[in-house]
């Protein structure tokens, strides 16, 4: 079963449900039977990358709040990403525009690697306070989940990916997408925002109920792996 997920690496709340939805799948009996794949969601494509100054610079600036009041504002989402586990340094975060990383989230989505670069990258910016859209950065989180550094830099400097961006960001409003994070379980299930964690719970038990009705599933017995003659017959002595 398939689970869709539209989110940006610079909102705070697809942090959270990013780890909402991981719970949720830790404590499911079919877990290995289910794909998780990240879809390209941006808040705000304009938006110009600006290494000079911080997110809470930016917030206050562009909401018109003082200082006081966004460090009130922001401390709240703090404190929702600490119940879990996360550290989010808000102070320490570049305002960057997201169309490179969700770029590389692509790459890194051939080699089976979308959800590794994925926390990578929000883990970047929420906590690290490193900028995702500088090129040498991304390179560096490239090489970290193992993918080559050259096919990376080649990526960054061509538009390779950006047609794939925006298809998922035009999927996103085809099925009605306002705000993210938006999961979409088996194209029949959605949940929008990093709901209390039982909404997670039993919206992944009822896609699965309706996934497994039209699909048959085995629950396997025994080991992984038995001893067993493959098809073509060449691993049988």
């Amino acid at each position: 079963m398939k689970i869709e997920i539209w989110s940006d690496v610079v909102c705070p709340f697809c942090y959270i449900g990013k780890r909402k939805i991981e719970k949720a799948l830790d404590k499911f009996p079919y877990k290995e039977k289910v794909e998780i794949e990240w879809k390209s969601f941006q808040l705000n494509p304009d938006q110009k990358t600006n290494p000079n100054i911080s997110t809470l610079e930016h917030l206050s600036e562009s909401k018109g709040w003082s200082m006081a009041q966004t460090r009130e504002i922001t401390s709240n989402v703090v404190n929702m990403a600490a119940a879990q586990g996360l550290e989010f340094a808000f102070d320490k975060a570049v305002v960057a525009n997201t169309k490179n990383a969700h770029r590389l989230i692509h790459l890194a989505k051939e080699s089976g690697k979308g959800g590794a670069m994925k926390e990578l990258l929000l883990s970047a910016y929420f906590s690290k306070g490193k900028n995702v859209d500088d090129f040498p950065t991304l390179i560096s989180i490239g090489k970290e989940i193992g993918l080559d550094e050259e096919k990376v830099k080649a990526m960054l400097e061509s538009n390779q990916f950006e047609d794939a961006v925006d298809q998922d960001i035009y999927e996103s409003r085809q099925i009605g997408v306002r705000g993210v994070p938006f999961f979409v379980l088996d194209r029949k299930f959605g949940i929008s925002g990093a709901q209390a964690d039982e909404v997670f719970d039993q919206t992944l038990e009822k896609a699965w109920t309706e996934f497994s009705k039209n699909n048959i599933v085995l629950d396997m017995a025994g080991k992984a792996d038995g001893e067993s003659c493959d098809a073509d017959e060449k691993n049988c002595f």
